[in-house]
């Protein structure tokens, strides 16, 4: 059927891949679409991510960042719901997003893994679990709900969809299931039905569900109605149904009955099922989709077969339902979205023609609107008021489809039929009828509303209108008018009768809505009248009604200046005020003239009103001079300044400071340039110095960066206000750092007495010049020596102070200066107060009044200077008398006592308090041994060690040294570069040691001569110590070092001082000797000490001596040096040596030694009889396992099998592993078949050539490895029967599979291979990889065998595998099916093309071909076929019709020169409207002159170049071509050249025609002087007729009268009169209705110019009167009547004008 007429319209929307869309993620477990608005597709490669596509903007998804293992959209809104299993877990993590808010809503975290979910409502989420189903509320923080357990029949089921009704009263579960075991490609479906009400499931057999709402007749309540498909497979034979059951029948209620019917499946598609099922509830239609991409359509009331057809040819795995389309969505696996829906205009006809169903046809048509079935409808209407059924009647016209019987004809049926007695009558039971279907149209509520008027049922008509039951129109208004004007204005609204409203609205006064309403529908009443007629009632309502019109979106309708004259003329200035006010906000350029006028009025009225709108600030663009001089009449001078812009004018109103706000002012003063705001402020000052000073001040102050500070302060002192410029620079003097400012502001405080201030800032202020102040307050002598004094403390001055202060007596200034201002400059004033002489008990009283506040060390600084220290001493005793403990007071008491020579190491030793460094300096050249009492008391090394060697003071530095015990004044008296070292040292050994008994100060002397590396002084003094009798003749301590001295110093004298010391570290002591490399004290050392083991590793690894060593072993006769020798005789080599010393010495410890050094030389006899040995101490693996070892190397295999029957610990499988590898199979042998590892047995048995017990070997060990290993031998020694009982145990194994078939095939075993692999197909395990195997074997060695192979397990094929052997193989036909089966179209169809000889076949062919997803191939497919199959091109090209560009097969069969050939592809597809077919078919029909279908194309298909056609076939020999020429000349709008081209072939018909429709009254005119040249007067009368509209009548009159043809004119005359008295009957009409119009105007002007206003008496000269423009009120007058109503003007020829009648 071809699509155009198919009652089901397919197209497709969208192609996932052409978005970004990977194939390889277009999957049912990653594409989801919920509703027709959004998919959402789940992305893993490159990156985890969420595509979400609006279906509204298909081209522009949405792609984010997004890691989840499940993505849904919600139905509704932007909302994405996502689950993600948490890891190491069965959980799920559930999350809900709102993506326009950017953020989350909710989330839970599920106890179980969610198997499915889906969105059942927009608020609602399905969860489905493997054992229970759950609903989640997207609201609040509610948490999954549980619903109901799963059915069993759901257990191990893929749950595929869950559905809800609309009530959330019924829900079901679908799932699908492995089929049955004889028939597994059948795909089973379970469903599970469940009652929230009942909380009862019921389980059920189906593959796909949906619910749906129907209308039962005779209840008001809709019926909830499931519908299911199955499919199943029952004792050999497939049943497929469709089901329709009603839910919850109400009782006592009609029911639903219910329906059934079969699903017919094509043969091919017997292992199809269904997947989805989508209803339309628009249209009442089943759809089901099946997935294979079948679509059956069924009626959902009588569950008929409406439609069967397959829209995809890839399967289908997501349906969602188009609602508002009537239709559904489906996705296929190549990534097609596409759109199934009604084709309305086909449907109907389709039902009732080919399916010849005339009761559904008519109830599809009512249900869904739908054309089609008009003459059924009709014609059953008839029949039913033929037998009186009225109410069936008007039911049937109130459903009627598109409302083709609800028409004036069907209200005059009822209204004729006669009215029974008692009886309703049949025209209210159809208007009733109409009412509880729907609205009534304007025709049947005007007829309605007259029967309820005429009956005074004003209440039915206000319920009916409120249940907007009734067609609102202005006849409907004009009724209801009569009794109800409320109701009437309702009326007019709805039915947007605009003169109506605007009189209804203006009969109320309600003139508001009038713009409103009049804005909302466009229309423009008469704005002056309205307003005029506000103004004489309501004033304030005119002005809200003016800014109404003001505030029109198009503009006021009226001039703003017309209606501020209709305020003024009636004296309303307040009213115009207002209204200007408003109008004029946005403050433009054209509205200066009223800005000016605004002010004027109020300015001459009310001044203060004029004063607040120029405060504003709101207008800008009016007359300034003007108002500027009306301002200053008015009195408004801050107004006139701001408004003058002349400085004489600014000059002469500004001395009116009396009346001049002092602060508006000085902001006007703001808006002036420097240089007049300068010459405004000197006038002001002349004028009034004193009075307007603080005005100026004020000024400058505020403006005195624009003025300048300089000029301010010249302006100041030009008139000698100190005052003004006191105040002006106070208030600039915090935001200045400029000194000069600062300066002169002190200078002009200073000079008005402000003391106080002078004082604030030379104590405050950090920018002033110091000195040039200091200067200007010592000459100022100012009465307060404060100022002075904060200058002189802070800037440094303080000697200038005190000398200041001094000799001008102000001596208490002095005091509080030391005493509260800053003591500590104190020593400042006394050394300046010394210079000048003064008397010292004055100082002396002053020093004592600040006491500890006095800083004492630059007091005493200042008095050693000038030598007079001792006057401190009173001051100083004081001090100390009160407990002071301050440095600088006990430093200057020493220096006193010191200078009095008063006991002064009395003072030193005993005061705790004084700076050592700073009194031991000063007693340096006084007396050098009182510095190093003051030094040694202060631990001032430095000092102490200068000051002994100037002058020669050893001994006691000696002796302060040693009891310093401080390593760094060690450090720096032994340093080499001390040239008094020497003296130091010999001090210190003479003297300073030999007198301390203190150990420790011993300790640090020694350490101190070790650390400065002086050993042989050491080793002096040591000697003098240790070895002379001494208090530390014994010490241990002392021995070792004198040792270890010598041997560092003098290894000569080691070996006596071994001899002759005993208490010292022999262990240590001989280490380091053997570090020293003295290894025969070392050895003396050791033997001394009876450290044996230690005296036989000297010989050993030092000496170097084993014959020493075992002599000194054999001398002592200890295990642990017979250990040591056996260890160093294996590190020489000499092994059997050295096991018989570990033998000597019973010493098993070095067994792993032992044995990798008897395996190394060889001698494993030895290596048997120490092993043993070892046995009897340790129980060790791997002394049992050498043991076993050396007994096999030895060849004491009976030795072997007794060690390991007897109790060992031997590492079995490791020795006989080692014995396997170094090929002693026979002890291997031995070994494994002890310890049962039969895999490693069979090996060892290959090795032995036994190969019958290396399968039986292999069988107990059952290991692949060892079965390969053994079928490996087997094949290599031509076993080939065991080769393949081994063979079929390692096939099985997928990774092993390949390299056995690579073993075979080395060795060219093929036929044994094959064997082997056909044996495999029977076992129970056999996998892939077996069947995949044997293929490529068949490709390689056997071809014949390769179909059959393929097509008996292409199921069970690694088929990419085989692919790549067949085309290696070049099997190309047995390729091509394996291509097919891997869904590879693309390479299918080339090798099909590239090898057609072989692998061709047209039905598989076009299969094929349709499924490929690159689009060139189409194109190759085409040349293909071109080429080697044309007979069959168009049946290909069918395939194709949808998926091919037309254009571009066109140029390709153009090229080829065979056209003709696709004729029948090219009618087929000519629907697409395509430009280069519909230009090939109509080349096609000219040159078969098949003008009837070339005139149908044309008609039809309107896509080519019409110009070019018509051109190549005006000069066709055949006339009906011409006729088709002349035809598309008119189509195209060439009127003249169809004209001519009609003419040429005497077709007057098509030419008159053409004239007419081109509206050319020139062609027109044209056409009739060629019939009467022609003497064709019939054809003449006929043109006037046809083209009456464009022919002039004294055009016509005059060629007939000229060409006598009157007699062919007249009917065209009496036509164009009866036209032409009707328009004048008209236009006389309006003519007296306008009359009558003016003079009701004119009265009104009339009674407007009674009430005229004084206003232009007014403002005489400053405004004129307004002008009155037509009769005072505005009005224009009235059109002339020639131009109105919309008619043209009369013409200058023809009828002159009629008269009145």
């Amino acid at each position: 059927m071809a699509a155009a007429n198919a009652p089901i319209a397919m197209k497709e929307v969208l192609t996932l891949p052409s978005i970004g869309i990977s194939p390889q993620f277009i999957t049912f477990t990653n594409v989801t679409m919920e509703s027709d608005k959004y998919i959402c597709v789940r992305e893993t490669a490159p990156q985890n991510s969420v595509v979400i596509i609006d279906m509204n903007m298909p081209m522009q998804p949405l792609r984010r960042p997004i890691t989840a293992d499940s993505a849904l959209m919600n139905p509704n809104s932007r909302i994405l719901a996502l689950k993600a299993q948490l890891p190491g877990t069965t959980q799920d993590h559930l999350q809900i997003f709102n993506i326009e808010m950017k953020a989350k809503m909710k989330s839970h975290q599920m106890p179980e893994q969610v198997v499915f979910w889906k969105w059942i409502s927009p608020k609602l989420l399905g969860l489905v679990t493997q054992t229970s189903v759950y609903h989640w509320s997207i609201e609040g923080d509610s948490e999954p709900v549980k619903m109901f357990e799963r059915t069993a029949n759901l257990v191990n089921n893929q749950i595929i969809n869950y559905k809800c009704d609309p009530s959330e009263k019924w829900l079901v579960l679908i799932g699908i299931a492995p089929g049955a075991p004889e028939k597994p490609q059948l795909v089973k479906g379970n469903m599970q039905l469940f009652s929230v009400d009942q909380q009862r499931s019921q389980a059920l057999e189906a593959h796909a569900a949906s619910f749906a709402q129907f209308k039962v007749p005779g209840n008001e309540n809709p019926s909830i109605l499931i519908s299911f498909a199955t499919k199943s497979f029952n004792a050999g034979q497939i049943t497929s149904k469709l089901h329709v059951i009603e839910l919850g029948a109400q009782p006592g209620k009609p029911s639903f009955s219910k329906k059934q019917a079969d699903l017919f499946f094509p043969p091919d598609f017997q292992d199809d099922f269904p997947v989805a099922m989508q209803i339309s509830h628009k249209y009442g239609l089943i759809f089901v989709i099946t997935k294979l991409g079948l679509l059956f359509v069924y009626d959902l009331e009588t569950a008929s077969a409406v439609y069967r057809n397959r829209i995809s040819p890839d399967p289908i795995f997501l349906t969602s339902e188009a609602s508002a389309a009537g239709g559904f969505y489906a996705i296929n696996r190549r990534g097609q979205v596409l759109l199934a829906t009604v084709n309305e205009a086909t449907i109907v006809p389709f039902v009732s023609g080919q399916l010849n169903n005339l009761e559904l046809a008519v109830n599809l048509a009512k249900r869904g609107n739908l054309p089609g079935a008009e003459n059924l409808v009709v014609q059953r209407f008839q029949e039913l008021f033929a037998q009186t059924k009225y109410k069936e009647a008007a039911e049937l016209a109130a459903e009627s489809p598109q409302g083709i019987l609800r028409t004036p004809d069907t209200v005059a049926k009822f209204q004729s039929v006669p009215v029974q007695a008692g009886q309703t009558p049949p025209l209210l039971q159809y208007f009733g009828t109409l009412l509880t279907r729907g609205k009534l149209n304007a025709f049947e509520s005007l007829e309605l509303s007259r029967l309820v008027v005429n009956q005074n049922k004003k209440n039915l008509l206000e319920n009916w209108l409120a249940e907007d039951k009734l067609e609102c129109s202005e006849e409907l208004g004009d009724l209801v008018k009569t009794v109800d004007n409320d109701l009437a204005l309702k009326i007019y609204i709805k039915a947007r009768a605009t003169p109506k409203v605007v009189a209804a609205f203006a009969e109320r006064r309600e003139f508001d809505k009038i713009l409103i309403y009049s804005k909302q529908v466009g229309y423009t009443p008469d704005y002056l009248f309205l307003l005029q007629t506000i103004l004489r009632t309501d004033p304030q309502g005119a002005v809200n009604f003016a800014l109404m019109m003001s505030q029109m979106e198009e503009g006021c309708p009226v001039d703003y200046n017309t209606i501020t004259d209709l305020f003024l003329q009636r004296n309303l200035i307040r009213e115009a005020t207002a209204f200007l006010l408003d109008v004029l906000k946005p403050n433009l350029p054209e509205h200066a003239f009223l800005q000016t006028k605004v002010l004027e009025i109020n300015l001459v009225t009310f001044p203060n009103v004029a004063d607040a709108i120029l405060a504003n600030g709101m207008f800008t663009h009016y007359d300034r001079p003007r108002i500027a001089q009306l301002c200053e009449k008015a009195g408004l001078f801050v107004r006139a300044l701001q408004h003058y812009t002349e400085l004489p004018d600014i000059k002469r109103v500004i001395v009116n400071t009396h009346a001049i706000e002092p602060q508006s002012l000085v902001e006007f003063f703001g808006t002036l340039s420097r240089e007049w705001a300068l010459e405004c402020m000197k006038d002001l000052l002349l004028v009034n110095l004193r009075g307007n000073l603080q005005i100026i001040v004020q000024v400058a102050k505020e403006y005195c960066e624009q003025l300048g500070v300089d000029a301010c302060i010249k302006l100041f002192e030009q008139f000698k206000s100190y005052e003004g410029l006191y105040f002006f620079l106070g208030s600039y003097l915090s935001s200045s750092e400029d000194p000069d400012i600062h300066f002169k502001y002190i200078e002009a405080a200073a000079k008005t007495g402000q003391i106080k201030e002078v004082e604030r800032v030379t104590r405050e202020s950090n920018f002033y010049d110091a000195e040039k102040t200091k200067n200007f307050l010592m000459e100022a002598k100012l009465p307060d020596a404060r100022p002075l004094i904060n200058v002189c403390d802070r800037f440094g001055f303080v000697p200038d102070l005190t000398h200041y202060l001094y000799t001008n007596n102000m001596l208490r200034y002095i005091e509080g200066y030391v005493q509260k201002v800053n003591p500590g400059n104190a020593p400042l004033v006394v050394g300046q107060l010394l210079d000048d002489e003064c008397p010292e008990d004055f100082i002396k009283g002053l020093i004592l009044s600040v006491r500890s506040l006095l800083p004492v060390e630059p007091l005493v600084e200042e008095c050693e200077k000038r030598n007079r220290l001792r006057l401190l001493t009173q001051f100083l005793e004081h001090l100390v008398s009160e407990g002071s403990q301050d440095v600088h007071v006990h430093n200057a008491l020493g220096k006193i006592i010191i200078d009095s020579n008063n006991n002064p190491e009395h003072f030193l030793t005993t005061n705790p308090y004084y700076d050592s460094r700073v009194v031991g300096k000063y007693c340096e050249k006084r007396d050098p041994t009182l510095a190093v009492v003051a030094y040694r008391r202060g631990q001032c090394d430095d000092e102490l060690v200068n000051v002994t060697n100037k002058n020669s003071l050893f001994k006691l530095q000696a002796r302060y040294v040693v009891e310093r015990m401080d390593g760094e004044l060690w450090e720096k008296v032994l340093n080499p570069e001390n040239e008094y070292r020497r003296q130091l040292i010999d001090q210190v050994v003479s003297t300073a040691l030999p007198e301390s008994k203190s150990p420790e100060q011993v300790s640090a002397t020694v350490k101190a001569f070790m650390t400065a590396d002086l050993p042989h002084e050491l080793i002096e003094l040591l000697e003098k110590i240790v070895l002379q009798n001494s208090a530390f003749s014994g010490n241990f301590n002392l021995q070792n070092l004198l040792i270890l001295t010598a041997i560092k110093a003098d290894p000569s004298r080691v070996m006596d001082y071994i001899n002759r010391l005993d208490n010292f570290d022999g262990p240590a002591v001989g280490e380091v000797a053997v570090e020293a490399q003295l290894y025969e004290e070392a050895f003396a050392i050791f033997k001394k000490f009876n450290l044996n083991v230690q005296a036989v590793n000297v010989l050993l690894d030092n000496i170097r001596s084993i014959d020493r060593a075992v002599e000194f072993a054999y001398r002592v006769e200890e295990d642990a040096v017979w250990s040591q020798v056996a260890k160093a005789q294996l590190r020489e080599g000499l092994v059997s040596d050295a096991i018989e010393s570990f033998i000597r010495a019973d010493d098993a410890t070095q067994f792993l030694d032992v044995i990798r050094a008897s395996e190394d030389a060889d001698v494993y006899s030895d290596l048997v009889r120490y092993l043993l040995m070892v046995r009897q101490k340790v129980k060790e693996p791997k002394v049992d396992s050498e043991l076993i070892y050396a007994y096999a190397k030895t060849d004491r295999l009976g030795e072997i099998e007794e060690f390991i029957l007897m109790p060992n610990v031997a590492n079995l499988q490791n020795v006989g592993d080692r014995l396997f590898d170094e090929a002693l199979y026979e002890a291997a042998k031995i070994i494994f078949a002890f310890i049962s590892n039969w895999a490693k047995l069979a090996v060892t048995l290959v090795r032995l050539k036994q190969f019958q017990g290396a399968v039986d070997a292999a069988r107990k060990a059952n290991s692949a490895k060892t079965w390969k290993e053994v079928c490996f031998a087997c094949v290599d020694a031509e076993e080939f029967r065991l080769a393949q009982i081994c063979g079929l145990n390692v096939i099985i194994q997928v990774d092993d599979l390949e390299e056995v078939s690579e073993y075979y095939q080395n060795r060219g075993c093929f036929n044994e291979l094959i064997s082997l692999m056909e044996s495999g197909l029977g076992l129970e395990r056999a996998h892939m990889g077996i069947f995949t195997e044997l293929g490529v074997l068949y490709a390689r060695y056997r071809a014949e065998k390769l179909m059959e192979h393929i097509k008996l397990f292409s199921t069970r094929l690694n088929i990419p595998k085989l692919i790549r052997a067949c085309d290696e193989q070049q099997h190309w036909k047995e390729l091509t099916y394996l291509y097919i089966q891997y869904d590879e179209f693309d390479n299918a169809a080339t090798t099909v093309m590239n090898h057609s000889p072989e692998a061709w076949d047209h039905m598989q062919f076009k299969d094929i071909i349709v499924k490929v997803a690159s689009v060139e191939l189409y194109y190759k497919a085409v040349h293909f076929y071109l080429q080697e199959h044309p007979d069959l091109i168009n049946d290909m090209l069918n395939v194709l019709a949808l998926r091919v560009d037309h254009t571009r097969v066109v140029d390709i069969m153009r090229k080829a020169g065979h056209l003709r050939l696709v004729k029948p592809y090219m009618v087929a597809v000519q629907s697409n409207n395509v430009s280069a077919v519909n230009e090939a078919l109509n080349e096609i029909y000219v040159e078969e002159e098949d003008y009837d279908r070339l005139r149908e194309s044309i008609d039809l298909h309107d896509n080519f170049d019409q110009i070019g056609l018509a051109q190549k076939i005006e000069k066709h020999e055949l006339l009906e071509m011409r006729r088709v020429a002349a035809y598309i000349y008119k189509k195209a709008g060439r009127w003249k050249q169809s004209i001519a081209l009609s003419k040429k072939d005497n077709l007057y018909k098509d030419a008159m025609e053409t004239a007419s429709q081109s509206g050319d009254r020139e062609l027109a005119e044209e056409l009739l002087v060629y019939f009467i040249e022609q003497g064709k007067k019939e054809c003449f009368a006929a043109c006037l007729f046809v083209c009456y509209d464009l022919i002039r009548p004294d055009v016509a009159l005059e060629m007939a009268w000229v060409n006598n043809m009157i007699d062919f004119t007249f009917p065209f005359l009496l036509q164009f009169i009866r036209e032409y008295t009707g328009k004048v009957d008209e236009l006389i009409k309006d003519k007296i209705e306008a009359q009558k119009d003016v003079k009701a105007k004119e009265q009104e002007e009339k009674e407007v110019i009674a009430q005229q206003n004084m206003y232009a008496q007014l403002l005489p000269l400053a405004l004129p009167a307004p002008p009155m423009p037509g009769m005072g009120g505005g009005f224009a007058p009235p059109p002339p009547m020639g131009g109105g109503m919309g008619m043209p003007p009369m013409p200058p020829y023809g009828m002159p004008q009629m008269g009145s009648y």
